[in-house]
């Protein structure tokens, strides 16, 4: 039996493209897939404040982000021969904010990722919480090898925190226990969180590359890129804290400082000049904390747009 998901939330889609709901049978270059949940910790309320995020960041796109000319790409993201460029919605994985439905959320979640890389497709997923990427990564067992590049204020390389592994201080260690991810940069870390020295010098000992955000105000965004390997495949995650509150101000956990839009636009462009994007995660985007404006909603439909328009320009869609 093939995985099945919900429809989008009002029937709207990101950007009009297609809905797929039934993930057995489908093809696509790239495909958007809400897991609008995570695994939270037992002593803290269940709910997710990131659980309304893919409906938000869908709210927020229209087909004329398509097909009108983007000034900050410089083109449109489908023009000339890219408008064959299959781009469809896969919906959101049905799951449980509760806490205790964690493994069951996780499985979930791992297995509509591996329907969309079956389908040939590039996975764009909303969470959902900082936990979500634990699964997304867990997808792409027997692939690879990849280097995870995450954007964050946080470390998140605990192995547990009161008593679980899988929460949304640990996809970074997570992620170093699979074998098939084999390189680590991590952008935008600034002020203090979950992470103790010890954590700090085991995710230096691993090899991960840290990056601050005063690296980044200093030296521009080349002090990322250039940790970046020529001819890698990346899975990109972003957790919105390591966004500037300035330009992304729908977080909970709000810091002074981090990434700034412009620079993350770059940071997009950049990583797939250097190779090929293998999956996209966006999460901890608060929108209860958006404000009326949908600032933040439309800051992450656009890092998609710059995402998927930097793909094609480097010809990673391109037809035989």
């Amino acid at each position: 039996m093939g995985v099945t998901t919900n429809p989008p939330e009002n029937g709207r889609s990101f950007a009009g493209v297609p809905v797929v709901t039934e993930l057995s049978a489908f093809q696509a270059d790239v495909a958007i897939l809400g897991i609008p949940y995570g695994t939270t910790y037992d002593v803290e309320s269940p709910v997710n404040e990131s659980a309304g995020s893919p409906t938000a960041i869908r709210a927020r796109t229209g087909p004329a982000m398509l097909y009108h000319h983007d000034f900050d790409i410089d083109r449109a993201v489908l023009a000339g021969d890219d408008t064959d460029v299959r781009l469809v919605d896969c919906g959101d994985v049905a799951g449980s904010p509760h806490p205790s439905d964690g493994a069951a959320n996780r499985a979930m979640a791992t297995d509509a990722v591996k329907s969309i890389l079956w389908a040939g497709a590039v996975p764009i997923v909303f969470g959902g919480d900082d936990s979500v990427p634990i699964p997304f990564f867990a997808a792409f067992e027997g692939r690879g090898p990849f280097t995870v590049i995450q954007v964050d204020a946080h470390l998140d390389w605990r192995d547990e925190v009161h008593g679980s592994r899988y929460g949304y201080s640990s996809p970074m260690r997570r992620a170093s226990e699979m074998d098939w991810i084999t390189g680590m940069v991590q952008i935008g870390l600034r002020g203090t969180g979950s992470a103790r020295p010890v954590d700090v010098a085991e995710a230096r000992a691993w090899g991960s590359r840290l990056v601050t955000a005063r690296d980044v105000r200093e030296n521009g965004i080349e002090a990322a890129l250039r940790h970046i390997p020529e001819g890698g495949v990346f899975l990109v995650t972003i957790d919105c804290d390591g966004i500037d509150p300035a330009d992304f101000p729908g977080i909970s956990s709000l810091a002074p400082g981090g990434i700034s839009y412009p620079d993350m636009l770059d940071l997009i462009a950049g990583i797939t000049a250097k190779g090929r994007i293998a999956g996209l995660d966006i999460v901890e985007f608060g929108c209860e904390h958006d404000p009326s404006s949908g600032l933040s909603a439309t800051v992450c439909a656009r890092m998609v747009m710059t995402a998927i328009s930097s793909m094609i320009s480097a010809g990673q869609f391109a037809k035989a």
